[in-house]
Formats: C-alpha cells, structure tokens, sequence
C-alpha cells in the first residue's frame, strides 16, 4: 500500500446487523458494596485476607458505577455501541443467596435497563459474574448441589424483574469460578482443592441448565439464552509426543471440561485419565448431563491469549496427595510475539482459531458472540498499544466470519477501567480511564478509535 491508497475500514466485511459493544461487570465497576442492603459476596470476603489481591485492594470504591451510572451510560451513548454486556451482582438481589428480593437492587438494574434502552443500547445482561453471595459459600459454595438450584431461583427473580432484555448469559467463565476459585486459590473463594474444585465445575454447570430451564419457562417473545466461555487454545510448546499430551491435558482443563458437556452432551473421556486421584464423580446424577445440554441460542466467548503448554513434573509425586489440578503442565511463553503491557502474549490468530474449532468440533454450535477481547496496561491516555491490539483481534474475527463461522457480534473489554480482581487496580483494561481518587472518566484514544470503527470511519 502506497502513502496515497486508503486502508478499507476495519469494520468491512462484517455483515449487517453485526453487534458491536463493550463490556463490564458488577463487582469489577460498582463499588457500593453495603448500599442498600447488598449483602457481602465471596470477593467482598476474599479481598480481606492479607495477600489476597494487589495492596489489598477490594471492589469498593471501583467506579462508583452503582452512584454514576448515568455518567457510563452518556459514555456508551458517545461511544456509539449497539450493546452493552453488564452482570448482575446476586448479593445485591439476594443478600443471603435465596429468600426474598431486594426491591432497591432490582430498581438499580431496572433504571440502568431503560436507560440503556431509551439511548438504542441492547443490554447483554450477565447473570453470574464470580460474585457468589458469601452466605452460600458458608453452606458449602459450588461444591454442593444447593448452590446450584439457588442460582435457577436468583435468576428466576432476575428475569422476572427485568423487561426489554433481550439476551441473557448465565454464567460467565465457570472455568474460572472453579478452577482459579477452589483449585488455585487464587481468586475467591481462594480454595485449593482438588475434589471440591471438580465438585464445583460440574454444579456450576447444573446451575447453567436449571437456569436455562426457568428462563425458558417464563420466556418472553425474542428473548434469547446463552452462556460465556474463556477460551484459549491449548499449544504443544515443542513437536514432542510428551509437549502433545501435556497440551491435551490442559485444554481439557480449561477448554473441554466445559465445551463438551455444555454443546456436545458427555464429559470428556479422559477426565479420569488426567485427574487421577482426585477424580471421584460422586457429586453427579443421572440426568445431570441433559440438563448441562440444554440447546443454547447463542455462546459468548471470551479470548485474551493461547496456552503453550509443556510437559512437566508433578508438584507432588505422590498421586495420593493431589489436592489441586497437578496436570504435569507447565506454560511457557513463545519467542516472537509481542505483549500487552501486562505481559500477556498477543497471538489474534489464536482467536480466529477457538472459533474455528468450536465449529468444526459441534456442528450444531449455537451463533456466537466474541463477547471479551481487551488489552491490559498501565493506563496511558495515549493507549495506541490497545489499538493495534484490538485492531488484530477484529481482523481475526472478520477471518473467522470469511471460514464460516456464525459470529453475531465483539465486544471489547472494557468500557472502564475497573478493579480486575487479584491485580487489584494497578492493571487497567478501559476504553475509559477512570481517576479513582476522583472518579473522573477520560476517554482514551481507544475511545475515540473505536467509536471510528463502529461508525465506520476508520
């Protein structure tokens, strides 16, 4: 391309009707967190323990969304998105996990609803975005089936409260809910176990389709319901058989314990094989499974980044004394690619190649939505690193599109910069630079670049 030929614009070749959006979340933007008789959730809890997050940093204030969110609102409006994908906190709907609803929580999320709407705005409403009520986790959290039928009633009353929306998400990451929550340790509940984090996924799982049921119980005409997945395609680091078997495991760890029971029916075959020990399935029923598969209207997916994945030993030796998800993986990091500024590998192919994949493996995959792509940084007004970034991942998107691959919509995270969990506030993801000494929103040259994109001006 010479100096004088124009570059067509980014958003060509996406098709009409294409949604374009931004992203946030409750805990990570409201702050607020005992107004109105919000109870205390597991991140409220967890952000309390010494060495939990970052400087000991909690969602309060975060953006001081629940008090401005007019002010979010006009920047979304300004920023010209069709959609907005937000999540509902259940501790602000059900302090306690179940019992009766807090009408000032609900009012909450009916105003910011019509507001969005009044504006052309489609509200995205996420139902579950890691913020479980800590009453739950007392009794026992995701480990247990309870949590599970409590979440079909929390989302029942959600649904019931909120008209004009026109797509609803149960859950969002359930990988990181049981795998970062009650493996690792290192998100709340701040859990390392081995059996209960297995316990967990599969509940979460069960939470997801009893809610599909209820919602689909008491439908309104359009209405549609899905689920969000994080993927990352999991990459042999070296052409060795060994490197192949530990990419194996890993994808079934964060991609395939998820993907399968949800669109294809069965858990994988290899659970057992790869989780030893630990892998006692008593906390499954019969007719578990059909319910987990409840046919979806659409899957959201969320992408920052593959997995290379290497072999490795097992932390400990002893098969016996697992307590966590010891895979005999260890990651590395290729040499080439460049890094976000939270040294995050930026590979957009790995994109086009998670959507690819899901179509080739279920033929009878759902529309889907590229629901979080986002680069993180310092912060800078002047954010051309997140530009480029977002920029390459819409190319990948569009390539999907070109292969085949029924894609509806992206939405970028984040609209604000927010409180991103163990990293605390240091780590910044906005379009929106938020000032939290102040609450002052300054909107970035991503901003205004992806206002361009949408308009089709650039």
């Amino acid at each position: 391309m010479t100096a004088t030929e124009e570059r067509a614009p980014v958003a060509e070749g996406f098709p009409a009707g294409f949604v374009w959006g931004a992203a946030t979340s409750a805990y990570q933007i409201e702050g607020a967190v005992d107004a109105d008789g919000r109870g205390p959730s597991i991140w409220d809890a967890f952000c309390r323990v010494p060495g939990a997050t970052a400087a000991g940093e909690s969602g309060d204030p975060a953006c001081d969304h629940y008090r401005r969110w007019p002010e979010d609102v006009e920047l979304l409006a300004g920023l010209g998105v069709g959609a907005y994908r937000l999540s509902v906190a259940w501790p602000r709907i059900l302090p306690e996990g179940g019992g009766r609803p807090e009408r000032r929580g609900l009012d909450f999320y009916r105003r910011l609803v019509d507001a969005l709407r009044e504006r052309g705005i489609t509200p995205f409403v996420t139902l579950y975005h890691w913020d479980l009520p800590q009453a739950l986790e007392e009794r026992g959290g995701w480990r247990v089936r309870d949590t599970a039928e409590r979440f079909a009633d929390y989302a029942a009353v959600v649904h019931e409260a909120l008209e004009g929306v026109p797509y609803w998400t149960t859950l969002n990451e359930p990988y990181c809910s049981a795998v970062t929550g009650y493996a690792e340790g290192r998100h709340a509940p701040g859990a390392r176990e081995g059996h209960g984090a297995l316990a967990a996924a599969h509940h979460l799982l069960v939470g997801h389709g009893l809610a599909v049921a209820r919602l689909r119980e008491r439908a309104r005409p359009g209405e549609r319901i899905g689920v969000t997945l994080n993927m990352s395609p999991a990459v042999p680091a070296s052409p060795s058989a060994e490197d192949a078997a530990a990419a194996r495991r890993m994808d079934l760890m964060v991609n395939r314990q998820f993907t399968e029971p949800l669109l294809g029916g069965a858990y994988p075959g290899d659970m057992a094989e790869v989780y030893g020990e630990i892998s006692d399935f008593s906390f499954r029923r019969d007719g578990d499974l059909a319910v987990i598969s409840e046919p979806l209207d659409f899957l959201g997916v969320n992408y920052y980044y593959p997995i290379h994945a290497a072999a490795a030993p097992y932390a400990q030796p002893d098969p016996a004394l697992r307590s966590a998800f010891d895979i005999g993986v260890r990651t590395v990091a290729p040499d080439g690619p460049p890094v976000t500024g939270l040294g995050w590998r930026i590979e957009p192919d790995g994109l086009r190649d998670t959507l690819t994949g899901l179509a080739a493996r279920f033929p009878r995959l759902p529309p889907v939505f590229v629901t979080e792509n986002g680069y993180g940084d310092d912060g800078d007004l002047d954010d051309t690193g997140r530009v480029a970034y977002l920029a390459a991942h819409l190319a990948a998107t569009r390539a999907a599109l070109d292969d085949g691959v029924d894609v509806r919509g992206y939405f970028c995270w984040s609209l604000l910069d927010n409180f991103e969990w163990a990293r605390g506030y240091a780590a910044r993801f906005g379009l929106v630079h938020v000032d939290y000494a102040t609450q002052v929103r300054t909107p970035k040259a991503s901003y205004r670049w992806y206002r361009d994109v949408i308009a089709g001006r650039v």
